[in-house]
């Protein structure tokens, strides 16, 4: 009995994903654990084991593609079998357009530039193109207009494309950005053979003009339309501040020298702050807070979110119940939660219920900067590097800067001050904050 796969839910937030590659094609058998394709989610990456065995008969998607959650992927069943009600009403449309194209490949070779500006544009004038499809006819400058589409719908996929270059239809970027927007250009008698020498005198211009253009991924689009919303709904003030950071170098070299035996000789600069903040936020219900639609939700525990760099995109896996555990603890946590989120592994539930975030760019040689408020919390503090300063009898010390944004609709400017103060206070003094 056929059956379909559907798009899994990777957590209630996660409305859809995309299908990174397809590790089996159609056509091919899966036994049950089989991985079937990989798919990404805002935040991770995951594969798709198979549920039942069976031969792959149909696929609702390509790589590259975006699929609603619970949305069908693919249909598993055996060969020869009916799957008509499990393809919809176009499905079977679709695959009786496709077998006159197979009859015809042979003739195709006149037919092919008549049909295909009609088939690119099946309904009005929008063009069905896949985002493969688009990003290789804009970096090789394909003539679009004698692209012959052969995916779902009249789409043009990545393999119409190659069989265009194949075929040495060549035009050029310009003339394809402008096929996208559905500018096409007029086509003379006679004019075919000639068309590739205007494509090679524009070429040096075009090079000069030259550039890639890539879809906003998923985690892209988040982290825009969450910024943009905290930026645009929140009233956000930054306080700076430093403190003295002789005491917190000397204890981290110390760590360094003579940590290893003890497992605390991996403890970072930032590890330290975190495990100080963990300490600190209990004291300051409102900063360790979220606001929602109007309500202040004060947390219980220090989750605190730690902003990670990846190649996807700012991520932010959260450290929950900081108040609660050892410097060594903080840093095995922050350790993890970074390795998972830079390698896609790290589950939804790893990335939610943050009252607090710490963003670190001390590292990048930034002394002071404004960062944003992750929504729905109501504070975020920004981590720079220690620059040399003078104090008033001429000794020079390290002082580290720190950076705080508040929400002020949740938090007044005097205990935003007074955090900042009793955190630096506590890192200036790292030493003793580990004795409480």
């Amino acid at each position: 009995m056929a059956n379909l796969v559907i798009m899994p839910r990777q957590g209630q937030s996660v409305e859809s994903c995309i299908i990174t590659t397809w590790q089996k094609k159609k056509g091919d058998r899966v036994n049950e654990g089989d991985i079937i394709f990989s798919y990404e989610t805002d935040k991770s990456a995951f594969d798709e084991p198979a549920q039942f065995s069976g031969v792959i008969l149909h696929t609702f998607a390509e790589e590259g593609d975006v699929v609603d959650c619970l949305a069908p992927v693919c249909i598993i069943g055996e060969e020869g079998e009916d799957i008509s009600s499990l393809l919809g009403g176009a499905a079977p449309a679709e695959e009786k357009k496709e077998e006159p194209k197979a009859e015809d490949a042979a003739p195709a070779e006149k037919a092919e530039p008549a049909a295909a500006p009609e088939a690119t544009k099946p309904e009005g004038d929008r063009l069905r193109i896949s985002p493969r499809a688009k990003n290789l006819a804009l970096k090789t400058g394909v003539d679009l207009s004698a692209v012959t589409p052969t995916g779902p719908h009249g789409r043009i996929i990545e393999r119409d494309v190659n069989a265009a270059l194949d075929a040495g239809k060549v035009g050029t970027t310009a003339a394809v950005e402008d096929f996208l927007r559905g500018i096409v250009p007029e086509k003379k008698e006679g004019s075919e053979a000639p068309a590739s020498a205007p494509a090679a005198a524009a070429a040096p211009s075009a090079d000069v003009y030259a550039y890639e253009e890539a879809p906003m991924s998923n985690v892209r689009k988040v982290i825009a339309k969450s910024m943009h919303a905290s930026l645009s709904e929140m009233a956000q003030l930054t306080l700076n501040a430093s403190f003295d950071a002789t005491r917190l170098l000397a204890y981290r070299k110390l760590l360094k020298e003579r940590g290893e035996e003890m497992g605390l000789s991996k403890v970072t600069i930032n590890d330290m702050v975190l495990f100080a903040v963990g300490r600190i936020l209990p004291k300051f219900p409102d900063i360790n807070a979220n606001l929602v639609d109007g309500k202040i939700r004060r947390f219980a525990h220090a989750n605190v979110g730690c902003a990670v760099d990846t190649d996807r995109g700012l991520l932010v896996p959260v450290i929950t119940c900081a108040e609660k555990k050892t410097l060594a603890e903080v840093s095995a946590d922050a350790k993890r939660l970074a390795g998972g989120a830079r390698e896609g592994k790290l589950s939804p539930d790893e990335m939610s219920g943050g009252s607090f975030t710490v963003t670190n760019l001390g590292s990048l040689g930034v002394e002071s900067f404004t960062p944003v408020i992750n929504p729905p919390q109501t504070a975020i503090l920004g981590v720079c590097c220690t620059v040399n300063r003078l104090k008033a009898d001429g000794t020079v010390y390290p002082a580290m800067g720190l950076s705080l944004t508040f929400d002020h609709r949740a938090v007044d400017g005097a205990p935003a001050a007074k955090f900042l103060k009793e955190l630096c206070t506590a890192l200036e003094s790292f030493d003793l904050l580990l004795a409480k």
